[in-house]
């Protein structure tokens, strides 16, 4: 679905609101009010609270298969470097919109899980393992990937790992003495550390040894 100016602005509105207040704790007259629009407008829009949510969901999970899928389909990368280039997506993505993946994670965590967004991490998570075993696949069958991966564990280790550092970046800017570092240039930092680790980790276990060394 194509969303217009002010209702993606609605849309990112209730995102920032979603991930600082949570889902249950954010009303409709607070997305308004940070929105500088009227309640009508949003009723008008999404019908309901759980509408935006639905909204929200949708237009993040099309941007992220989308690429994946584009990826998945690119001929002109072998498998290892179409794995190497969507590491790097996967720390831009979680590391480009923590608002969004505040939500994800605030929803996990918590005791009481709201059913609908419960349901749509789960049908987000479908969609890009079904993504990332194919891209698996592919290296398996050209002799690129080892055949006893576990995907699932795979994608645990490479988000869990993400997650974490964000998560806990105070801690790691202060352990590594960086904090003479503007935020700008912490945010990079990360990312290049963090790239070359899960790259170089993911290499070593998904690859076959002989394949590493020739």
């Amino acid at each position: 679905m194509e969303y217009n100016a002010k209702q993606l602005q609605i849309i990112e509105v209730a995102e920032r609101l979603f991930s600082q207040k949570g889902f249950a704790g954010t009303s409709v007259r607070d997305i308004a009010q940070e929105a500088d629009v009227n309640v009508s407008m949003i009723s008008y829009y999404f019908g309901s609270k759980e509408k935006l949510i639905e909204a929200l969901f949708q237009l993040r999970m099309t941007e992220s298969s989308s690429r994946l899928e584009t990826l998945v389909m690119t001929s002109e990368l072998s498998a290892l470097q179409k794995f190497n280039v969507f590491i790097d997506s996967v720390i831009d993505r979680l590391m480009g919109n923590q608002c969004f993946h505040n939500i994800m994670l605030r929803e996990q965590l918590s005791s009481e899980r709201t059913p609908i967004i419960t349901e749509y991490i789960r049908g987000l998570k479908m969609r890009n393992l079904e993504l990332i075993k194919r891209m698996i696949h592919e290296g398996q069958e050209a002799g690129e990937f080892r055949k006893d991966i576990n995907v699932s564990l795979m994608t645990t280790t490479l988000y869990g790992t993400v997650n974490y550092a964000i998560a806990s970046k105070d801690f790691y800017k202060k352990l590594n003495e960086l904090d003479h570092l503007s935020d700008e240039e912490f945010q990079q930092h990360l990312r290049g550390e963090l790239s070359q680790h899960l790259k170089n980790l993911f290499k070593s276990t998904i690859t076959n040894e002989h394949h590493i060394q020739s």
